[in-house]
């Protein structure tokens, strides 16, 4: 009796300790499906683990003790008909934890594979958006540095045009002087020297005139004799 009874309490409290664990561990599968960030960074990878060793190592225990009471039915002389029927209560609730345990784990795993993939593609989206503004950030560097340019090539064309504009001035201001300077009423005697000339070269237009004249006239004589 009293290793019945030993027995019969342990695996009762291991029931109750594996239902407590069993049904933490299943709470997790909602955790992680509402988890937004990491599944490994945000620890629940690690949980996962230790609480499926624990409820493996209660697991293991329950079968250790079940098997200890199949044992211990196998004495007819040491077990009632209620002790047998509680012996078999105790193995089909060994049976029912082991059959929960392989669904929650597979569905944990569910879980946690969905999670990572669903932290995969946003991690991916992530960097494809980054990737593309720092492709956006770039063409605009190098637009506003084409802008650049430009506005520098221009103040330098405004510039050239000024400079030309004011060579122009200069030269204008150059050529108003030397036809200033130039000018018969600015030099004294200029007129009496431009009248001696045109006195002079009408004299030799009248002297060369008289000369062929004189010449013809000689020629014509000659002609004629």
């Amino acid at each position: 009796m009293s290793t019945y009874d030993q027995l019969h309490r342990q695996c009762r409290t291991l029931e109750n300790l594996f239902y407590s664990k069993l049904t933490s561990y299943s709470q997790l599968v909602s955790t992680i499906s509402r988890h937004s960030d990491d599944v490994e960074a945000s620890g629940s990878s690690e949980r996962w683990m230790d609480m499926e060793h624990e409820l493996d190592d209660l697991l293991e225990k329950l079968e250790e003790t079940n098997e200890q009471l199949a044992a211990l039915a196998n004495e007819p002389d040491a077990v009632s008909a209620s002790m047998l029927r509680t012996i078999n209560h105790h193995a089909e609730i060994f049976q029912d934890n082991a059959r929960e345990l392989r669904r929650t784990k597979a569905s944990v795993k569910s879980a946690l594979d969905h999670a990572n993939l669903l932290h995969g593609v946003r991690n991916d989206i992530e960097a494809y958006r980054s990737s593309a503004a720092d492709s956006l950030l770039a063409e605009r560097g190098r637009i506003d540095s084409s802008h650049s340019m430009t506005d520098v090539m221009i103040e330098q064309a405004y510039e050239t045009r000024a400079e030309f504009g004011r060579q122009r001035t200069a030269l204008a201001g150059i050529n108003t002087r030397m036809k200033s300077v130039l000018s018969m009423d600015t030099i004294p005697g200029i007129n009496n020297l431009v009248s001696m000339i045109k006195s002079r070269r009408r004299r030799d237009t009248v002297i060369v005139g008289v000369v062929i004249g004189v010449c013809i006239i000689i020629i014509i004589s000659f002609m004629w004799r």
